[in-house]
Order: C-alpha cells, then structure tokens, then sequence
C-alpha cells in the first residue's frame, strides 16, 4: 500500500508540473485532444511516411482493431527457442483467472487496444492518458536520458522523446515483460520500444509506428500502424477493471 501511494503521489507531481507548464510549443503540432481509434482510417501520405521510416526488414503486424491472431500465428514473428517454450507452456484458460483477469499488459499490447486515450502535451513533456486499465504514459522531452538499467520496471516504462520536424520520436525502455500478441507470445523485460506520433494534415488523425525489438523473445523486429481518430470534447473513462466479471474460476 505505501509503494502504491508513492507511485500515486508521484504521479500527481507530474501532472501538476505538466499543467503549470506552457503549452505546446508552437513549432511542433499539437497532439493535444481526446482519440479514438480508428481501425478502418485510410492510408495518408503521413501514414506511408511512417512506414517508409520503419527499417526494411521489420514486419508490420495486422492485429490493431482486430480479431487476435489464431495459436501458432504471430504475425510473421519469429519467436526465439526461449519464447517457444514460453508459448508451449501457456494455457489460455488461465488468463480468466481471478488473479490474472485484470492483470495490466504493457504498452506494447495496449496501444493498440480498442480503447481511447487522451493526449496532454506541453513544452517538456507529454502525457498519454489510456483509458485501457488507467494506465498513464509520461514522455519526456526535455533532452534527459534514459534512467540506469538498474530502475524498477513497470508496464508504462521510461519514455523519451524528441521531435523529427512534425513527428514525435518517443523511446522506451524499461518494460515489465507482458503480452505481445494474446496468444502466447510475450515480452521480456529487455524489449525496446521506438514510436512515432504525426498528426494528419487536417488535424483529425494521429497516426503511429510502434516498433519493438526483444534479443530475449523475438529473431526479428516488430511493428504496428495504428490510428486514432479525435474526438472533440470527450474523456476518458475509468476502466473500472471486476476480476470476477469474466473469470472462469
């Protein structure tokens, strides 16, 4: 409970600091708003600008906004011998678990999740509210390194970023391991995570590249287009998460 209410109290300083900061600076867009995503947006030429970025050998999964992959497929991954054995071992009944039903996935899975977020930026850093299990994402981009190796963990991780001309660059390390794809395939706790944010030229679209590499679990590199589209003058809501609504237990 003491760590609990130093996590919460931490968070509240950086809030705090976030909104006495100035806004947005005014050479970069402003991702600021409530969005929703967008499983069906078209492809935009900021979109294929976003692709274009992303190195020629990694593959682009096509699970955002859909139907999980079925066991046995991971989307042109290439799980290493340590996460083929992870996989052999998992048993999907357990996830619905009272213990595990409402066990948090790290960014990596819950970016692309059917759940809005809602975006605060101002000049230093930027906050990412997801409504998927509360969870919070503070992006600092005020030129600081990543924290030691040594730091705890957690399913948001440690996030930089700096900006490529209208694109947000966002680092993160430091990610518990968690889910991949819902079907075995997981993380370790040495995945690395690149992302890049461009806003639509009309302002209603942001799109995104997350690429994450893993030496422990994965052979190859990995990646997800996702889009969200804004929604004026909404919130999001708490996800209120009740272990006992869908457990099988």
């Amino acid at each position: 409970m003491k760590i609990l209410r130093t996590r919460i109290a931490a968070l509240g300083a950086i809030l705090s600091t976030s909104l006495a900061m100035p806004a947005a600076a005014a050479d970069h867009p402003d991702l600021s708003g409530f969005w929703q995503l967008d499983g069906r947006a078209k492809p935009s030429a900021e979109s294929k600008a976003l692709i274009a970025a992303l190195p020629k050998d990694v593959v682009l999964l096509s699970d955002v906004g859909a139907p999980e992959y079925p066991a046995g497929n991971y989307g042109g991954l290439k799980p290493t011998p340590k996460a083929l054995e992870a996989i052999g071992k998992w048993d999907p009944q357990k996830e619905y678990l009272p213990r595990n039903i409402c066990r948090r996935p790290s960014i990596v899975y819950a970016m692309q999740g059917p759940f809005p977020i809602e975006i605060d930026q101002a000049d230093k850093l930027t906050v990412i509210h997801l409504e998927y299990f509360d969870m919070f994402r503070v992006i600092y981009t005020d030129g600081r390194s990543h924290l030691p190796p040594d730091q705890p963990h957690t399913m948001t991780g440690n996030s930089i970023g700096h900006w490529e001309g209208d694109t947000l660059v966002v680092d993160t390390d430091h990610l518990e391991a968690a889910t991949i794809t819902n079907n075995g395939l997981e993380h370790s706790d040495k995945v690395h995570v690149v992302e890049r944010f461009r806003l639509s030229a009309d302002g209603d679209t942001l799109w995104a590249t997350q690429m994450f590499s893993d030496p422990v679990m994965l052979e190859n590199l990995g990646a997800r287009l996702i889009a969200w589209k804004r929604v004026p003058g909404q919130h999001v809501y708490p996800y209120e998460c009740d272990p006992f609504e869908y457990s099988k237990d």
